[in-house]
């Protein structure tokens, strides 16, 4: 059994001042430190959530308003992504909110039957018919909807952010943790003072005792991998990338660059995300060094830049090499990892911070229990957070899966590997070909799987011809004609909102910084 009463976090950062920030909230009768080591910068790759960060920031009762102007933050809608599926493919979002459906037993399945009769249409049209939240990002205006003039858009639960994960670290620390009684201690732990019982439980670091330990260590996982040497499950045969070169570049036109979504474009060897934040845009491409070298990557990279216009001559280009994958068990005897010293999906989804919430929203329901946490609590937080991080891991490897690129080796190899073979369960929708199949399955589902699938060409259901047996012509004109009014009267609602950068400026970022 592990006690909780004493409880300290090694490492800050954003995993580290989250993960007291929700202890704190959750269980403020406890003594929590936060040890972290004053020479060690962070990673900083992370500034793109989920929308799956709302219920954490309501359970913390965080507002908008209390943390977007201290962490260059901005409102995010969608993903888009660009070239995955083929060079020049005009790209396709994956938006964020619910669809919105005409009739219930067509559901998203209109949009094929628009598109067997209309060939000619992209599949970037899907997003734009099946979510009205589209309005907002094709024509870069935002507002909280309250009337619900876009149907089924929540602007509390269907916005996500887009900030300085560092800064958002620095606000937890300075604005919600110390306030509320959070220790902080700026200390180098050394190895040779982590000191064990005689059944490896960690005692103290540096002679700084606690009952239970959570390592926020990053990729180095001193207290999980180093110390207790749980095995590292590389999951480097699913996702291909291991590097990432990152960097900032400022605006030339804000307002047309401050876009509320994130972009993604594939390059030849690995993507570049694109996240307009309030003061500038954060950039950086993902790559695997196995096809291209690092200098040859961020020549790739700089090329990339100069045809989107960035100018980067003042920016510092930084390498990051990631440690793609999870340990076995991220509880092991009295020490709890949390954010990349646990394990890492590579970044594209915009999944870095999503497993620091989510772990913790598991950590809190088995601590709830009781002050102690007993093997069974530990063991189906294991299972719990493993089936999860499983699940979006194969989910990420969905957008490589449905590539047909060819142009390079990089992606000639991604086009010819068994991603079913490579499957870590066989529970997963994604990759699991029969239920994909089945398309009651596919089409009801929450998930994004369907807006990849489709914007990468893949109907799960194989063939149009199968929709112009389902309703007579004159139904089936009534329906679409219908849809496209719908369309049309979101698309003029969003036009005669503020734009982003004017609803920032106006509601968030009111002094202008």
């Amino acid at each position: 059994m592990t006690k909780t009463d004493k409880i300290i976090i090694l490492g800050g950062g954003s995993a580290g001042w989250m993960t007291a920030a929700t202890l704190i909230n959750q269980f403020p009768e406890k003594d929590i430190t936060v040890i972290e080591s004053p020479n060690v910068p962070t990673v900083g790759v992370g500034e793109s959530t989920l929308g799956q960060i709302n219920p954490w920031l309501d359970m913390l009762g965080i507002e908008d308003e209390d943390f977007m102007p201290h962490t260059d933050a901005s409102y995010k809608l969608s993903i888009r992504f660009e070239d995955f599926y083929k060079k020049g493919d005009g790209g396709f979002h994956y938006p964020f909110s619910r669809p919105v459906e005409n009739n219930l037993t067509m559901g998203k399945q209109q949009w094929f039957i628009k598109k067997y009769l209309n060939p000619e249409i992209k599949q970037s049209d899907y997003a734009t018919w099946v979510y009205p939240n589209m309005s907002f990002v094709n024509n870069n205006t935002l507002s909280k909807n309250e009337k619900q003039e876009i149907p089924g858009f929540r602007f509390k639960y269907d916005t996500a952010y887009h900030f300085d994960a560092a800064k958002f670290g620095l606000w937890l620390q300075e604005q919600y943790c110390k306030p509320r009684g959070v220790k902080h201690i700026q200390e180098e732990i050394e190895m040779r003072r982590i000191v064990q019982d005689s059944d490896a439980n960690i005692v103290s670091l540096n002679g700084y005792e606690a009952d239970m330990f959570i390592d926020c260590t990053g990729w180095k996982s001193i207290l999980l991998g180093q110390t207790l040497n749980e095995p590292f499950n590389s999951y480097s045969d699913l996702l291909p990338n291991n590097k990432a070169w990152a960097t900032r570049v400022p605006y030339k036109d804000k307002e047309a660059q401050l876009e509320p979504y994130t972009n993604c474009t594939a390059l030849g060897n690995g993507w570049v995300w694109n996240i307009p934040c309030w003061h500038r845009i954060g950039t950086g491409y993902v790559y695997s060094d196995k096809y291209v070298s690092d200098e040859e990557a961020l020549a790739e990279f700089k090329k990339h830049l100069d045809e989107k216009g960035h100018d980067y001559s003042e920016s510092t280009f930084n390498s990051i090499k990631m440690r793609v994958g999870i340990h076995s068990r991220i509880f092991v005897k009295n020490v709890c990892a949390i954010g990349l010293s646990a394990g890492f999906i590579e970044p594209l989804e915009s999944n870095g911070l999503l497993s620091v919430h989510e772990f913790l929203i598991n950590l809190v329901k088995i601590m709830k229990r009781d002050s102690v946490i007993s093997q069974w609590d530990k063991d189906s937080f294991n299972v719990t957070c493993k089936n999860f991080f499983d699940e979006f891991t194969e989910f990420v490897s969905f957008h490589y899966a449905l590539s047909h690129r060819t142009d390079t080796e990089y992606w000639r190899d991604i086009t010819n590997k068994s991603f079913h073979e490579k499957r870590l369960n066989d529970n997963s929708l994604v990759l699991n070909m029969k239920a994909m199949m089945i398309e009651e399955d596919f089409y009801k589902s929450t998930g994004g799987a369907h807006c990849i699938a489709t914007g990468m060409n893949y109907d799960a259901v194989s063939s149009y011809d199968i929709y112009k047996f389902r309703m007579d012509g004159e139904e089936i004109k009534r329906e679409i004609e219908m849809r496209n009014t719908m369309v049309k009267k979101w698309d003029n609602f969003a036009k005669t909102q503020l734009s982003l950068y004017n609803y920032l400026k106006t509601n968030i970022h009111k002094d202008g910084n």
